[in-house]
C-alpha cells in the first residue's frame, strides 16, 4: 500500500536564527525603554530582518512583546513549602512581588497600559498570567476553609481580589514601594476576622 505524500506547510518555515535575533533585539530594547517607545521598524533594523517578516510571524508589536515576556521573562516556578494555607498565600504573594520588582513587572505594567486600547491583549495577559495566579490563590483559600483554618463564610474570590488589587495598584501607580513587608501587612489586615480561632478545652 502506497502511503499518501506528506503535505508541506504553506509558506516558508520560520528561521530559528532569525527568531532568536528578533527575541534578542526586543529583549535588549525593553531594558532601555518602554513598550510604547518600541517600533517594529526599530526591532527589524536591530534584528537585521525585514519588517514584513515580523508581521508575518507576529500580527502586532504587542503580540511580539508578549512572546518575549513568555519566553524570556516569566519567572521559573518555585515549589511552595507551607504548613498552612495562609503561609502558602503569603509565599505566593511574595513571589509575585519579587517578579514585579524585576524586568517582568516593568514589561507587564507596560502591556497593561498598551492593553487599554487593545482588549485582546488584556485578555491574553489575564489568561496567561493573572488568571493562573488568581486561581492558585483561590485554591489555597478553599483549602484553608476545608481544613478549618478559615471560616466557611469567607468569599474566596472577593478575598483574592482584595489581596491582589493593592499589589497591582502599586505596580501601576508607583504610589509607594512594592515590598514583601507590604504584603505581610496587607495579608495581616485582610485576615482579621477570617481565621478560625481554635480554643483549647479547659481541663
Amino acid at each position: 500500500m502506497i502511503s499518501a505524500p506528506k503535505t508541506r506547510p504553506r509558506g516558508r518555515p520560520r528561521s530559528e536564527a532569525a527568531e532568536k535575533a528578533v527575541m534578542d533585539a526586543v529583549y535588549a530594547f525593553l531594558q532601555e525603554r518602554s513598550v510604547r517607545e518600541l517600533t517594529m521598524e526599530g526591532i527589524a533594523e536591530r534584528a537585521n530582518v525585514g519588517k514584513p517578516t515580523l508581521y508575518k510571524w507576529w500580527p502586532s508589536k504587542a503580540a511580539l512583546v508578549m512572546a518575549v515576556l513568555q519566553q524570556r521573562l516569566v519567572p521559573k516556578p518555585e515549589p511552595i513549602s507551607a504548613k498552612t494555607a495562609e503561609e502558602a498565600i503569603r509565599a505566593r504573594m511574595h513571589r509575585l512581588v519579587r517578579a514585579f520588582n524585576g524586568m517582568f513587572g516593568k514589561v507587564f505594567a507596560d502591556l497593561i497600559a498598551e492593553g487599554q486600547n487593545d482588549p485582546g491583549l488584556l485578555s491574553d495577559l489575564y489568561e496567561k498570567h493573572l488568571g493562573q495566579r488568581r486561581e492558585a490563590l483561590v485554591a489555597e483559600i478553599e483549602r484553608g476553609k476545608q481544613a478549618g483554618e478559615f471560616y466557611a463564610e469567607v468569599d474566596s474570590d472577593l478575598l483574592v481580589d482584595s489581596l491582589i488589587g493593592p499589589i497591582y495598584y502599586r505596580l501601576l501607580m508607583k504610589s509607594a514601594p512594592l515590598t514583601e513587608a507590604y504584603v505581610d501587612q496587607l495579608l495581616a489586615q485582610l485576615m482579621l476576622g477570617k481565621r478560625r480561632v481554635v480554643r483549647k478545652r479547659s481541663k
